[in-house]
């Protein structure tokens, strides 16, 4: 079973202005790993569970056409008002269901997305569609970010940071279970193609306002469920936690730029020639 969430238009409107995208580094791993696997041209991505389009439009220089998916009406309308470059379309569809041929898709991308979808029958679909050396890249960024600050101790930031993230551990999704990144693990070693590769910890380090890490962490479903459980809860601990962190960091406005460090896991796997 799928799980819908990120459908409203005020929360699809902070995925777009908060999530931090995959790096230029991050997606060259992807291709790097793609042109050891297949020869070029590189025609066809599908970018599975797009939301509103920022990793999407970081294939589009690589590929002749790429196609952006998502099952959510609001999210693909923030990501038309982005839309720039004329080999991007975008197609509302499930998952498990994608509108593209059999064998038509040099490479599948979901990113921050994976772990919602019907995870088995996802993995069959993208076989399905997926060409002989087509690749699979699934990538997703831990909760645990980091943020620095000049002349202010890391450590002490950090603890205010992990004191948020565990105040949100109950609220997160069964879906889920206990660990993401355990969800990512046991699709790789269920994925039964002997080209694939598994990288636990790349780092990406965007420079931001204090306001728009808070925003980055609000946008997250287990946020989210607390917002709509209790709102004035999820509003009065957003705001002692930025508080907490301007205190700490000798600032009075939360536009003051921070480094927020993000950790990132991916699984990618190459279809083989006879499958």
């Amino acid at each position: 079973m799928a799980y819908r969430l990120f459908e409203g238009k005020e929360h699809a409107a902070s995925y777009w202005k908060y999530r931090i995208c995959p790096s230029d580094h991050l997606i060259q791993q992807v291709l790097d790993f793609m042109k050891k696997q297949k020869s070029q041209p590189l025609e066809l991505a599908a970018d599975v569970g797009c939301g509103s389009g920022q990793g999407t439009v970081l294939l589009a220089k690589h590929f002749a056409s790429v196609v952006g998916t998502d099952v959510s009406p609001a999210q693909l309308e923030v990501a038309l008002q982005h839309a720039k470059e004329p080999n991007i379309t975008y197609q509302q569809c499930v998952a498990e269901e994608l509108p593209f041929a059999d064998s038509s898709v040099d490479l599948m991308t979901a990113m921050s997305a994976f772990h919602w979808f019907d995870r088995p029958r996802f993995l069959k679909e993208a076989h399905r569609v997926l060409k002989p050396r087509g690749c699979l890249a699934l990538l997703n960024y831990t909760i645990d970010m980091e943020l620095s600050y000049s002349n202010c101790c890391s450590q002490t930031l950090n603890q205010v940071c992990k004191e948020f993230y565990a105040a949100l551990q109950s609220y997160r999704s069964p879906h889920l279970g206990s660990s993401t990144i355990e969800l990512y693990r046991e699709a790789y070693e269920s994925i039964p193609y002997s080209d694939k590769e598994w990288q636990e910890c790349v780092w990406v380090r965007r420079p931001m306002p204090l306001s728009s890490y808070m925003g980055l962490v609000e946008s997250f479903s287990s946020y989210q469920a607390l917002l709509r459980s209790d709102m004035q809860k999820a509003i009065s601990l957003s705001q002692d936690i930025c508080q907490r962190l301007m205190s700490i960091m000798g600032v009075t406005s939360a536009e003051t730029e921070v480094v927020v460090g993000v950790k990132y896991f991916y699984l990618l796997a190459c279809k083989p020639h006879q499958a």
